[in-house]
């Protein structure tokens, strides 16, 4: 993979040991990708709710839920979230136990200890199995504001405006789908609350980043019985 493909590479390394986690991130991160982490799957969980991830690297024998279970509730999400693809690393290396990782849904499966020259062929290699990712617009102009979805950026009249993860996730979510309504519940299994409320009070605080008048939106606009949809210039 190319340095400018690496980029736009978000990986989720989840593992119980701190030192292990750390060095994978830096080493992930020296290669050129963005690199998150979590101690257990519970974190994972709630880094899942608000980001989106490319591939997750993921420890099976951890504290609380393991990884072939982790791996099990992934996929029943569903959406893109359940077809994120899982690389599983793991001291346990029978045949049965990898067996068993891939039958749960791991895209791939490399024991400990390993090279991390192995690890980074590896991850490039379900990358490029994966779909591709779909290509939205470079820039999304919305009266003074503008959205880069590949930055995550946004502005107006020139100027950053902070946004925070969830709602960067949210307003990609809806670019790749400009001008069509994106069902609310959909959005929703994004978040940590599935019942939608967490979309609505981001749609509510993002409304005041780009609307002119938040009251009567015109670019985030709400769809009657179905969600939201993004409308720019």
């Amino acid at each position: 993979m190319s340095p400018e493909e690496r980029r736009d590479r978000h990986l989720l390394v989840v593992d119980d040991d701190d030192r292990i986690r750390e060095l994978l991130k830096q080493f992930l991160s020296r290669a050129g990708f963005r690199v998150s982490a979590a101690a257990d799957a519970a974190h994972a969980d709630r880094l899942i709710g608000v980001m989106d991830f490319d591939l997750l690297v993921l420890d099976v024998m951890m504290p609380g839920e393991d990884g072939f279970a982790f791996t099990r509730r992934v996929r029943a999400k569903g959406g893109e979230v359940g077809r994120m693809p899982i690389l599983m690393l793991t001291a346990r290396d029978t045949t049965g136990d990898r067996i068993e990782g891939l039958t749960h849904g791991a895209d791939d499966y490399l024991a400990k200890p390993f090279e991390p020259q192995e690890l980074l062929l590896r991850i490039e290699s379900i990358l490029r199995r994966a779909a591709p990712k779909p290509m939205g617009p470079q820039e999304i102009v919305m009266g003074d504001c503008a959205f880069l979805p590949d930055r995550g950026e946004l502005t107006r009249a020139g100027a950053p405006v902070r946004l925070t993860e969830a709602e960067v996730a949210l307003l990609r979510r809806l670019a790749r789908a400009l001008h069509e309504p994106v069902d609310r519940l959909e959005l929703a299994r994004d978040t940590a609350d599935a019942t939608g409320r967490a979309v609505d009070v981001q749609v509510t605080r993002l409304r005041r980043k780009i609307e002119p008048d938040p009251k009567n939106p015109r670019y985030l606009q709400t769809v009657r019985g179905v969600g939201y949809r993004l409308a720019p210039d």
